[in-house]
């Protein structure tokens, strides 16, 4: 883990540190294990909820996520919850059945008010890794379906949270998914190891 390395590069505060996982018990006998508290001592200020290997590799059901979650407010950091579906899901046409089901475990946990400090995450399995990305289309649908839910239960809440779109985001589409209405911003992967990739992304969002 280089965390601790990395905050000492990130002295300046200008750019925030934010880490993949961590264990929802504050303490205990997990051996192994990172808590939240734990990367809050290194200064972390994101930390990332319910990505997909973790529901997949790792069998972390909505309601661990849902804890993980709460675990992370808690300790003082921003989770960002990743949702998303699988190939096979969205070739069942249940999509919007599965995202809002793994976005209403966790205000069924926590509440409705507590996703304003957080970021949702729009992550469909199926691009993740693969080369494949969302149409601008596709991952707007989503996104927009996401945000009307919350504004069911809060405009508040719907107008202020950001939702960012997490499906192999490359320099090439950038553009295009940041530019619609309900996407604001990316959860950035394998691009990220290349700096001219990246610093093409990151420039997409101006």
């Amino acid at each position: 883990m280089h965390i601790g390395l990395a905050a000492q590069q990130l002295s300046s505060g200008l750019v925030k540190l934010g880490a993949q996982n961590f264990h929802p018990e504050p303490s205990g006998a997990f051996t192994g294990e990172v808590s939240a508290q734990m990367l809050t001592e290194y200064k972390v200020t994101y930390a990332i909820v319910g990505h997909s290997e973790r529901r997949e590799l790792f069998a972390e059901s909505d309601q661990l996520v849902a804890r993980k979650f709460e675990a992370a407010q808690m300790a003082g950091l921003v989770p960002i919850l990743c949702v998303g579906e699988s190939l096979s899901q969205r070739e069942q046409g249940i999509t919007e059945e599965v995202v809002l089901a793994q976005l209403d475990a966790v205000i069924a946990l926590v509440g409705i008010a507590a996703i304003q400090d957080a970021v949702i995450a729009y992550e469909p399995i199926w691009a993740i890794g693969t080369g494949k990305t969302a149409s601008p289309e596709q991952a707007q649908q989503v996104h927009n379906v996401l945000r009307e839910h919350l504004a069911s239960m809060s405009v508040a809440v719907a107008q202020s949270v950001r939702i960012i779109y997490g499906g192999s985001v490359k320099a090439a589409s950038a553009t295009d998914l940041f530019s619609k209405a309900d996407i604001d911003g990316g959860l950035v992967g394998g691009a990220s190891l290349e700096a001219e990739e990246f610093i093409s992304i990151c420039k997409s969002a101006d």
